[in-house]
């Protein structure tokens, strides 16, 4: 069992940034390809971005984000980072992180088997 944390979510202007992390309280993260979902009230979930387990992989799955969004990792730290930058108001969401049992990001969401809580960022002035 793997137990993913997220924090760094915030109220933010638009045209701000924020860094999410997502940690595991018990367990290492570097076997696990990491991807990070959003959720918007009244919407379905939808996957933002992934990275391999190395790092050397990363995938944005929205057309909006890219070039705004940036997914990293650092495995010393057993922590993957989303940097949001350029923040819009259709950016709100709670943002999930969620680790895949695979080293590789898989192309189904449905191999994302471990969640986090969530970590809620409202973009508003």
């Amino acid at each position: 069992q793997v137990q993913l944390v997220e924090s760094g979510g915030d109220l933010v202007q638009p045209g701000g940034s924020l860094r999410l992390s997502c940690g595991a309280s018990s367990n290492t993260l570097n076997d696990y390809a990491i991807g990070w979902f959003r959720q918007a009230p009244g919407k379905e979930r939808e996957r933002v971005s992934c990275v391999n387990s190395s790092g050397s992989r990363t995938y944005y799955y929205i057309d909006s984000v890219k070039g705004r969004f940036t997914i990293s990792r650092d495995n010393a730290k057993n922590t993957v980072y989303l940097q949001m930058n350029s923040l819009k108001p259709a950016d709100t969401a709670v943002y999930y992180c969620s680790a895949s049992l695979t080293r590789y990001c898989p192309l189904s969401q449905d191999e994302y088997k471990y969640w986090g809580q969530g970590t809620q960022v409202t973009v508003s002035s």
